[in-house]
């Protein structure tokens, strides 16, 4: 199974190599990748450039956002699976031939995900992710997430959706996971570490990541209950079925409880 694979690259060159030698060291897979810069300034074109001999596709024009190069990549993509990677962020070793591993032995997977890390702008890392389950009710009450970083899609499942939504400005993998999974799409879990989510201070998910974020899952909460959130009564509903979806995950309850006990 071919997996095509985008980087979406602006103004990040500091991480850019890794990220592109992260993807290109994936052995064990048929691998098409595709690189969308929209406008960097700070060198990452010259390293785009060093690279392109081992690309299949460069994209250098402007886009209207991360959510609009992907889907630009993704009018490119050839490739059964996809799975795209910031230029920040690592994907580690194997883990797309685990992922592709999975779907071949389960093909009505829409989606594979897995755990990671969560790594700082050196490269440390500050802890792990194990995902719960995913169901879209729980994901509207906060309770459900999935690593991008670690998770492959089905290209059919992705662009049956429509692919990002270009108006999201904080959480389009998410949203995009999301329609996949009300579309009907299965997902598939597994425990091993496939990515490093790298968090800086100029990285989406850092500073003044908080308020674009509230606004787009409101919109998502929405989209799922058909209604708007009524405060502390969701709250608490929230919080039962997050208790509720552990009580029915012992596996999830046994990799957490061995992660806090190690050093």
């Amino acid at each position: 199974m071919r997996v095509s694979v985008v980087t979406i690259s602006f103004n990040q060159a500091q991480y850019l190599e890794e990220a592109l030698d992260s993807v290109l060291g994936q052995v064990g897979v048929d691998l098409e990748y595709i690189v969308v810069d929209p406008g960097s300034t700070d060198g990452s074109r010259d390293i785009i450039e060093r690279y392109r001999d081992r690309l299949a596709h460069v994209v250098l024009e402007k886009d209207a956002g991360p959510a609009d190069g992907l889907n630009r990549g993704l009018a490119l993509a050839t490739g059964e699976l996809f799975y795209y990677l910031n230029s920040d962020d690592v994907v580690l070793p194997g883990a797309l031939a685990t992922a592709v591993a999975r779907f071949e032995a389960e093909p009505d997977l829409a989606v594979v995900y897995g755990a990671g890390r969560i790594i700082d702008e050196d490269g440390r890392v500050k802890r792990r992710i194990v995902p719960p389950r995913m169901h879209p009710l729980l994901y509207a009450y906060g309770r459900a997430f999935i690593l991008q970083q670690a998770a492959v899609l089905r290209t059919s499942a992705l662009r049956a959706v429509g692919g990002f939504n270009i108006e999201n400005r904080s959480c389009w993998d998410g949203e995009a996971f999301l329609e996949v999974a009300l579309a009907g799409g299965r997902f598939g879990r597994i425990f091993d570490d496939l990515g490093l989510f790298r968090i800086h201070s100029q990285s989406i998910s850092g500073a003044g990541a908080g308020e674009r974020f509230r606004r787009d899952h409101e919109r998502l909460f929405r989209r799922v209950t058909g209604r708007e959130r009524r405060g502390w009564t969701d709250e608490v509903c929230g919080a039962a079925l997050g208790l509720a979806s552990l009580a029915l995950d012992p596996g999830l309850i046994v990799r957490r409880l061995a992660d806090r006990r190690r050093p």
